[in-house]
């Protein structure tokens, strides 16, 4: 069993989330906008998709992509399970970063079904999909998918918490990896859930090690080895960061792991070693409230703030250090964001649990964000999980 909750750090999320609640009813929420000359200038290959996580149904809801970044409605599509809601959570009801993942190599989307214990398998054609497998996580209330390869992640938050492997069959489907389930050992009766759950599962860069954040139960970066069977190492190293609520993953442009941070509301980077071990090298402090969620963009780093709401904009360095740049606003209840991989870095798109909605923005080379429409998802409020093709 891992060491018990920290109740400074529990409190300090718990203090941004309901910052979280009261920006949503004081913020008016933008309009939901979309350029006239969007559809007629669409591309079908380029797409965001959204999950729901909605009780009554989780769906994925795809959205065109048009050449200036607008987006305009793709369709809607059942992923045969149910969303869930943890205890305490407002706007992120998996309180999670990347519980929708894109499998490019494979033209593959997978999602969580946190409240049916199931993952599903898309085909993706352009911004159409089509459901091809439902199948178990391997554990309970799955929230977060991350793939390598061939191989594939889900991280399970509770119950202690799991991570279960699967490999991809003839480029469509999943089968399970036997000997891949591996208990992270948490403290399964820990409260709130929304704050002592894990955040986010996800491979390095080259595939060659595992690494998972447990948020206030532990305040730990655990990290596995991954073999050469896409089994794991039989434990991780478990990096402790006291007071901090490791909650998001991502890599910058230099191979630093990057860690959004809840309990400081700031972004950090740590250098990785071979081993397992992290090693700080630079913290910022996004002066924001509930600062949650990161991605990379090109040469900047865009941190969500829940209770703010809004994006913080921060740029890396080869030695790890971080600048502030400054903080862009959005709709209430800024979430997971996601960029798509194939447009050097021109447009982010934002996912606001607040009002279930998606914001679109241009990326310029000096990293400002200008807001250019925004999306309203159905049943979507409090969903999690975007990505961008």
């Amino acid at each position: 069993m891992r060491t018990a909750i920290r109740v400074t750090a529990a409190a300090a999320i718990a203090a941004a989330t309901t910052a979280a609640a009261a920006a949503i009813a004081a913020t008016p929420a933008f309009a939901s906008v979309s350029s006239p000359a969007a559809t007629a200038r669409a591309d079908g290959d380029h797409a965001v998709f959204v999950q729901t996580d909605n009780t009554a149904g989780n769906r994925i809801v795809a959205y065109r992509r048009a050449a200036d970044g607008t987006l305009s409605p793709a369709g809607s599509y059942a992923t045969g399970g149910r969303g869930g809601i943890l205890d305490g959570s407002v706007v992120d009801h998996t309180a999670s970063q990347g519980s929708l993942g894109l499998d490019a190599q494979h033209g593959l989307v997978y999602a969580v079904n946190a409240g049916s214990n199931t993952i599903s398998v898309f085909t993706v054609h352009g911004d159409r999909l089509a459901l091809r497998q439902v199948l178990g996580s391997g554990g309970t209330f799955p929230v977060s998918v991350t793939v390598h390869g061939d191989v594939v992640y889900v991280l399970n938050a509770l119950n202690g918490g799991s991570v279960q492997g699967y490999r991809v069959l003839g480029g469509s489907a999943l089968v399970p990896l036997p000997g891949s389930h591996r208990a992270l050992g948490l403290d399964p009766t820990a409260t709130p859930q929304f704050t002592t759950t894990p955040g986010q599962v996800a491979f390095t860069p080259d595939g060659s090690q595992l690494v998972v954040t447990t948020k206030g139960n532990g305040n730990d970066i655990d990290v596995f080895g991954v073999g050469a069977s896409g089994r794991l190492s039989a434990a991780p190293a478990v990096n402790s960061e006291p007071g901090t609520v490791p909650f998001a993953i991502s890599f910058d442009q230099f191979g630093h792991l990057v860690i959004a941070e809840a309990g400081t509301n700031a972004v950090s980077t740590f250098a990785l070693a071979s081993s397992g071990t992290v090693s700080l090298l630079h913290r910022v402090a996004t002066g924001q409230a509930a600062t949650c969620w990161v991605i990379p963009v090109g040469s900047f780093l865009y941190a969500s703030n829940a209770g703010t709401p809004s994006e913080s904009r921060i740029s890396g360095s080869p030695s790890g250090q971080l600048s502030l740049l400054g903080n862009t606003a959005t709709d209430p209840g800024a979430v997971d964001a996601a960029t798509a991989a194939g447009d050097g870095g021109r447009f982010l798109y934002v996912q606001t649990g607040g009002n279930g909605g998606v914001d679109e923005f241009t990326v310029a080379a000096s990293g400002a964000l200008t807001r250019i429409g925004a999306v309203t998802v159905p049943g979507a409020v409090g969903g999690e999980g975007i990505v961008a093709s």
